[in-house]
């Protein structure tokens, strides 16, 4: 009897061995407080159920999360368009790429002293984010709205010094993103980004003009080049990318953040 049970316990241990161990794939991803994070949490807890882990890390500063990405305390991040990866990657010479597009988060034309775009007076004052690319975001939406005219093809690279007409002697400063809802006490309107428009009780509905889905300034996935091809990293992407988290986004957020699947 007592051979028996060795002999049970020895084949038990070889066959316990040689199962493979469930083990879950963590993914640690990157972006800023609001919907964002939001829509990435709806996400992970479908990506859970295909046994992949995702721990949101949530930054309220734009400059951070490539940051962390490049010195791998982050595998992913998504709170980026492309102009401003590509700025980023430039000056600071990340080696990051884009992986995939997932939202469009609109920046919108905000104000508390008017409610419609006609009723913007001559000298008024305006701000838009500090930093390059979401700056020249902004000034492309006033040009949509007829309130400047910016230089014939500056396109992505436009700033202040890059308008050419400003028939309303707009006085137009740039401030953090971040500050830019606090702005409108102060100031006639702003163009703010929708993160921060919703943490601040804005109401999308609200703002004088949205960008539409015609814009050119959608979300990314960004990664280390070495992972752009890493399987867990884009199956949580495709995760992502579902018809449920599309469903999910469009419902939550009344149809104000767009999808681009």
């Amino acid at each position: 009897m007592a051979r028996k049970l060795i002999f049970a316990a020895a084949a038990f241990a070889a066959l316990t061995a040689a199962a493979p161990a469930f083990s879950t794939e963590v993914v640690r991803i990157g972006t800023t407080a609001g919907p964002y994070a939001e829509i990435l949490r709806y996400a992970g807890d479908l990506a859970a159920k295909q046994g992949i882990e995702v721990k949101i890390t949530e930054f309220t500063d734009y400059t951070v999360p490539n940051a962390a990405l490049a010195q791998d305390d982050l595998d992913i991040n998504n709170f980026q368009h492309q102009p401003y990866l590509d700025n980023q990657v430039a000056q600071r010479g990340y080696d990051i790429v884009s992986i995939a597009k997932s939202i469009i988060v609109p920046i919108g034309i905000y104000s508390n002293k008017v409610k419609t775009l006609t009723d913007i007076k001559d000298g008024a004052s305006a701000a838009i984010p500090n930093d390059p690319s979401n700056g020249a975001r902004a000034l492309q939406l006033f040009e949509k709205a007829g309130l400047i005219k910016l230089k014939p093809g500056i396109g992505i690279k436009a700033t202040i010094a890059d308008i050419a007409e400003n028939p309303k002697h707009l006085k137009i400063v740039e401030l953090d993103a971040a500050q830019l809802p606090r702005s409108l006490n102060d100031l006639d309107f702003s163009a703010v980004n929708l993160n921060y428009a919703l943490s601040a009780g804005l109401d999308p509905k609200s703002a004088l003009l949205l960008e539409g889905a015609d814009t050119n300034w959608n979300l990314v996935f960004a990664v280390r080049a070495k992972n752009k091809d890493n399987a867990t990293l884009k199956k949580f992407v495709e995760i992502y990318r579902s018809p449920e988290v599309k469903a999910f986004t469009e419902k939550r957020f009344n149809g104000t953040i767009l999808t681009t699947w």
